[in-house]
């Protein structure tokens, strides 16, 4: 087994398992929630899901890749790479989904009452559950093209004819068929990214309007000390990193789509800058506070008062 194999391995074992310990205590954190009765945001419902999206995408990804980084061969039949590819997939859009839908309910949580989205702050909340199941739905009908492409890695293949991932082939499809699949991912895609720099700027406006007004009037407390400041920034951050990590993966992306015969380097780094937002997220959410904190306070407020809305 070559240094190079043996290194990539490393990286993509030390990614799934931070990555997955991260999303799985948030994932903990809410079910206890749950659990104890404790009213949450609605934010909250579309971390949840966020959550369970990124698990996906790192698992069926970070998993099969770190296997065959160590050497094993042949571990997976056609079934098997059709449905870790399309799982995988899945995985991901409902996270550019989740994160988009998170970042434009923010910005309209906290635009002000005389602004163009006052009506929206009443009728938003109502429609968070529609809107991550449609989700969930439109990339489970989208992802089903890649079903047709993925195979199970064989020695007897000619190399001409298909593309490897490492652990699974893919069949290099028909010119009209992939320009097809290429247009079905991207628009979507496209949408969220585009909605969340459109709700970014919108926040990012919104807190610097607010300190220059609560620097004219002269006022102590204002929105930047207050809980929604807190979460719009740390939705800001999160958001920040997600496009960071889908430019970078879509660059990878086009080069391994149009590369006939891509370099098994470059297919490594593509699935390594697509499992860092997964990965790297669930600690962007922590770091506003200690979930240890926030679980043990709303426990016992909510064993005070059984109507208790965390306001955290």
């Amino acid at each position: 087994m070559a240094a190079s194999d043996v290194a990539v391995g490393i990286i993509f074992l030390l990614q799934t398992v931070v990555g997955t310990l991260g999303n799985s205590s948030l994932l903990l954190h809410y079910l206890v929630l749950y659990f104890t009765g404790c009213r949450v945001r609605h934010t909250d419902l579309i971390l949840q899901h966020l959550i369970v999206a990124n698990l996906l995408a790192l698992l069926c990804r970070g998993v099969p890749q770190t296997v065959a980084a160590f050497g094993v061969k042949g571990f997976l039949n056609d079934f098997g790479c059709k449905l870790l590819f399309y799982l995988q997939r899945v995985g991901r859009g409902v996270s550019i989904g989740s994160t988009c839908l998170l970042s434009v309910f923010q910005a309209i949580k906290i635009s002000p009452e005389n602004s163009s989205c006052s009506e929206l702050k009443v009728k938003a909340p109502k429609y968070i559950g529609f809107c991550i199941y449609l989700s969930w739905i439109l990339y489970l009908l989208v992802s089903i093209m890649i079903i047709s492409q993925m195979t199970g890695k064989r020695s007897n293949n000619n190399i001409t004819s298909m593309k490897d991932f490492g652990y699974c082939s893919a069949v290099h499809p028909d010119k009209i068929l992939q320009s097809l699949y290429v247009a079905l991912l991207t628009f979507p895609d496209a949408l969220c990214v585009g909605l969340m720099l459109w709700a970014s700027s919108s926040m990012v406006l919104i807190l610097y309007r607010h300190k220059q007004r609560m620097q004219h009037i002269h006022k102590i407390s204002s929105l930047r000390s207050s809980p929604e400041s807190r979460a719009t920034k740390t939705i800001l951050i999160l958001v920040s990193n997600f496009v960071f990590f889908y430019t970078l993966s879509c660059i990878f992306q086009v080069c391994v789509i149009v590369i006939y015969n891509p370099h098994w380097l470059l297919v490594k780094m593509a699935a390594i800058v697509s499992g860092g937002f997964p990965a790297l997220s669930p600690f962007l959410l922590m770091r506003r506070d200690s979930s240890a904190y926030r679980l043990g306070l709303s426990w016992i407020r909510n064993r005070k008062n059984p109507d208790f809305r965390r306001n955290v």
